[in-house]
């Protein structure tokens, strides 16, 4: 389910006694709970109506208990659990040294009552539970909420569709964006959304409207290189470009908290490793389906299949991860990061 179908349904005011948010990726349930906080409620109601808790400080009893009362001013109250995965009642299996057994002593009541608050839940309340993981779905509690509440489950953008969704997030701020640079966000951000938001968020304040959010406003206000950066370093590797490859680790060099070499040794690794998935594919014309690959993506990895084969492939793979031993101290030998990259790429190109 989309995060907007929801916001959608409250601005709607259909609403549902409960909510359990939950998943790898909190940005959408961020944006599900302000929604709620800002929409349910007018001004007024809110100061006594909106109870906002956190798990670490709450135990489950005492959320049903607040959600079983009635409201003090409106027709309604709205509860959030905020870090609900905290509530030490949805501790799974394993994180505590008690025996199994003690732990069903302990959890029993309180999940028992909550299973009877989902069957029959307090009208005039709004109980939102909000997981920074996947919830438990083993627990009885999880399949009677799949019947009788709205489950959100948000997970996390795979890469490959990440510079579609920044894409999208642009124009929803009233900016335009090119597949290179939406490509140059996506990798050098990572598939952390509320860090990706920020920055188009900060360029929307800072850019008029319409604005194309070119390689050269990137390198401006964000600080990533639109020549020098990861992206750049792996098509260099990928045609076998040895001086622009040595050119853009001479720039890492000089910029090492913008791009440090724990950044790029992982990044080098994931290419090659995806490399490999490719060389094994039997019908490489799938290839895009079957390893979620956009076209510049799978343009990359036509011509690194044709300059690595199978058997360097797997070499440089050993190089990658022995640079990382290095970089983490082991077996340096006194070298600089610089020079574990350079002797690094001389392994790779040559």
């Amino acid at each position: 389910m989309d995060h907007l179908l929801v916001i959608r349904d409250i601005e709607l005011k259909k609403y549902r006694s409960i909510y359990l948010l939950h998943g790898d990726e909190p940005w959408f349930a961020d944006q599900i709970c302000d929604y709620m906080s800002e929409r349910i409620l007018d001004e007024n109601e809110r100061t006594f109506g909106l109870h906002v808790v956190y798990g670490k400080d709450v135990s489950l009893e005492q959320v049903l208990q607040l959600a079983k009362s009635y409201p003090m001013l409106g027709e309604r109250q709205v509860i959030i659990v905020k870090e609900a995965q905290e509530l030490k009642e949805f501790k799974t299996r394993g994180e505590s040294d008690e025996s199994e057994e003690e732990e069903k002593k302990k959890k029993s009541s309180p999940l028992a009552s909550f299973e009877a608050y989902i069957e029959n839940p307090q009208p005039t309340s709004i109980l939102v539970f909000v997981f920074r993981k996947t919830f438990d779905k083993r627990l009885k509690a999880y399949k009677m909420l799949e019947k009788k509440a709205l489950i959100f489950e948000s997970q996390k953008i795979r890469d490959y569709k990440l510079p579609q969704w920044i894409d999208n997030y642009v124009r929803s701020k009233g900016l335009r964006i090119n597949l290179a640079s939406s490509e140059l966000l996506a990798e050098h951000l990572g598939n952390d959304l509320s860090k990706v938001v920020n920055e188009i968020d900060k360029l929307a304040i800072a850019l008029p409207a319409g604005s194309e959010i070119s390689g050269q406003i990137i390198e401006e206000y964000i600080g990533i290189s639109k020549d020098y950066n990861i992206n750049e370093l792996q098509r260099s590797i990928a045609v076998r470009d040895v001086l622009k490859a040595n050119r853009i680790i001479n720039y890492f060099d000089s910029n090492p908290k913008a791009v440090p070499i724990q950044m790029v040794i992982p990044s080098i690794y994931n290419q090659f490793l995806r490399l490999m998935i490719f060389h094994g594919l039997e019908d490489k014309s799938k290839a895009a389906t079957q390893m979620g690959l956009y076209p510049a993506a799978m343009k990359e990895m036509q011509e690194l299949s044709k300059a690595y084969s199978v058997q360097k492939s797997e070499r440089i793979i050993g190089y990658l991860r022995d640079a990382d031993k290095k970089s983490k101290g082991i077996g340096r030998l006194n070298m600089t990061n610089h020079e574990i990259l350079q002797e690094l790429l001389f392994k790779i190109l040559h």
